[in-house]
């Protein structure tokens, strides 16, 4: 509120642009408390605030982790008649997928839609992967038919999270017709790509695939990759020492 208070000190009265852009400021540095009472004061001198204003306060609850806080400005604009836009939905949807809350992510997304707003491909992929993360992977391919339905084209990063997906529930099988699919797309796979099926053949003690996972991709190893193949080969030896 400094740069505010400077203003009316040197008889400077803001426009509504003005008071915009003090918000967003305010916003950015995660002070929502002030924010809120700035516009306030701007109410009160008779300026109404407008989409861009709600859309900045939404964002900047949704950066600090105010869910409660953005929802609550959400209903102010639904009883204003201001309608979200995909900046204010898109900010929504990713502080919901951060607290796991992906069910009421996809019920914004839908909202979305049904508004004639565009969802780009990172929202789609944030909402996938929070889906499968939860162990639903039907919701997420659900949602890839809807993306693809949708004129859109799932990149390697979409993939990659419906094949972790399908790697933590051992659906290995799926994994890799999957993993056939974006081959036959074009999709070149990526080191993750390998590393989350081996991960997944290591976990569910198929060690052998990682052979000829290795010899098809050249694979890149990291550290958890080799932490979880040594792992499963140590599990493989201690059983057939025991044998």
């Amino acid at each position: 509120m400094d740069a505010y208070q400077l203003m009316l000190t040197q008889g400077v009265e803001p426009d509504l642009i003005t008071y915009n852009t003090l918000v967003n400021g305010l916003c950015k540095s995660g002070d929502l408390g002030e924010a809120r009472k700035l516009i306030h004061v701007m109410i009160e001198k008779g300026f109404k605030p407008d989409k861009i204003t709600y859309t900045t306060v939404i964002g900047g609850c949704c950066a600090e982790g105010d869910l409660v806080g953005a929802f609550e400005i959400k209903k102010v604009m639904f009883d204003s008649d201001i309608e979200l836009d995909d900046v204010a939905c898109t900010a929504l949807i990713t502080g919901l997928c951060r607290q796991g809350r992906v069910v009421d992510a996809e019920r914004i997304l839908t909202e979305m839609l049904n508004a004639d707003l565009k969802p780009d491909d990172p929202i789609y992929t944030m909402v996938i992967d929070g889906f499968c993360k939860k162990g639903d992977v039907k919701m997420g391919f659900k949602l890839l038919r809807q993306m693809q339905s949708n004129g859109h084209a799932p990149n390697v990063i979409t993939y990659n999270a419906l094949l972790n997906g399908l790697c933590r529930q051992g659906q290995m099988r799926n994994a890799e017709m999957l993993l056939q699919a974006m081959l036959n797309l074009g999709l070149n796979p990526d080191d993750i790509t390998y590393n989350i099926l081996l991960v997944g053949h290591c976990k569910y003690e198929n060690p052998d695939d990682y052979d000829k996972l290795r010899g098809e991709t050249g694979l890149v190893h990291d550290y958890a990759t080799c932490t979880s193949l040594v792992g499963s080969l140590s599990r493989s030896s201690k059983r057939q020492a025991r044998k």
